[in-house]
């Protein structure tokens, strides 16, 4: 007899599975997830883990106030606190972008957004020794944070198999099946197995090109280096908020050891790799960017060094903005090129998902589903911020 389900997810990492548990919690339990590795041992684990509501996009900062809800309940939602550290979030920016950074807030706090400017004397309280003489405004977000990526993943994936829905591991997907009319009927797995769906969804993270092309589907999505450095300060940093920095260009996060996780926020030079064939680790460039960098920012370090690095790669899309909803063909429902912004907003895609794919449309409070559609880049109407910030490029 042939397997048939009224939704496949192919890809378990942190989004096939909020997906998952988005649907289950609807009462859609026909659900089989395939994740050709084990649970999120793609990119969810090379997530840096940042909890904010700060874009420009309204519907990303709607959906990323979603997430903060969720990540602050997650013990009473999951049974598990995902990791979920509530230290705050900080952006700085310099004083050729004091005009975006106050139009922005102004659209957040309009969403209901919990955000304020603070001043200095304010910022130097919540960061001691930070150098911020270049900074001309500051907006905090005392709900925002660090998380863990993985833990979240997990937590879905657990949540979605308590309600039923089926999750296998170690199962590749080696294509999509398509009618005569071009519809996806299902998947082929890579021993030749086929189980055909109502609807397949990808959210294989950069992946989900070369499948979304087995059903003659172009995804514009490629996968976009990103390189942390790990530096122990020489001193533990105590608890202080994530902080975007928009004058250096670079964003820092205390690891719960009291390191410092250093990610790039310059876009505008983006490289391309190869998700399977590609170096775990900051290039020597890099390191040396990041020791400059860190060393203007934090002058004062007793005894700075690098203890690791690691790279990953953002599914990145022409305007650094993610493809939810249903795709081209009959059957197919697209969750890819979240650009950097997935964590975050998993917890509202998941639930924007599950709106889509039963009812059509969605009430996520401030969210237009249509931002989204695939159909956008073709349209000529990329979906950009109103009011970007300068040298910051698209992630934005």
């Amino acid at each position: 007899m042939r397997e048939t389900h009224n939704y496949v997810i192919v890809g378990g990492g942190l989004e096939g599975l909020a997906i998952a548990w988005s649907l289950a919690d609807r009462g859609e339990t026909d659900v089989v997830v395939l994740e050709r590795d084990t649970l999120c041992s793609g990119m969810t684990g090379k997530s840096s883990g940042v909890v904010r509501c700060h874009y420009g996009v309204p519907s990303l900062a709607a959906m990323a106030w979603y997430g903060v809800d969720v990540f602050t309940r997650a013990t009473e939602l999951f049974g598990d606190d995902m990791g979920f550290r509530q230290c705050g979030y900080v952006v700085g920016v310099g004083a050729d972008n004091i005009a975006p950074l106050r139009a922005n807030v102004a659209m957040m706090q309009g969403l209901g957004i919990d955000v304020r400017f603070i001043d200095h004397a304010e910022m130097a309280q919540l960061w001691p020794g930070l150098s911020l003489e270049d900074f001309a405004a500051f907006a905090y977000e005392p709900l925002g944070g660090r998380g863990e990526a993985y833990l979240a993943g997990m937590a879905f994936g657990a949540a979605a198999r308590r309600l039923g829905v089926c999750i296998r591991q170690s199962t590749p997907v080696w294509e999509l099946i398509t009618g005569p009319d071009g519809a996806v009927l299902g998947v082929r797995l890579g021993d030749g197995t086929e189980i055909h769906a109502g609807t397949v969804v990808l959210a294989a993270g950069p992946w989900t090109p070369g499948l979304a092309a087995s059903a003659g589907v172009d995804l514009d999505v490629r996968a976009q280096r990103a390189q942390l450095v790990l530096v122990d300060p020489g001193a533990p940093l105590p608890e202080v908020p994530v902080l975007s920095d928009l004058a250096g260009l670079s964003y820092l996060c205390r690891e719960p050891n009291g390191e410092l996780l250093v990610g790039n926020s310059d876009h505008r030079a983006p490289e391309y790799l190869d998700p399977d064939r590609y170096p775990n680790r900051a290039d020597e460039r890099t390191v040396d960017t990041v020791i400059g960098k860190l060393g203007h920012r934090l002058p004062g370090m007793p005894d700075p060094r690098v203890t690791g690095s690691y790279a990953g790669a953002y599914d990145v899309t022409p305007d650094y903005n993610p493809i939810i909803g249903p795709g081209p063909v009959e059957g197919l429902f697209l969750a890819t090129g979240f650009s950097g912004h997935g964590y975050k907003i998993s917890p509202a895609v998941g639930r924007l998902a599950a709106d889509l794919l039963t009812m059509g449309k969605t009430d996520l409070p401030g969210v237009d589903a249509a931002d989204f559609r695939y159909s956008r880049f073709a349209e000529g109407a990329p979906l950009v911020s109103p009011h970007p910030y300068q040298g910051a490029g698209e992630m934005r």
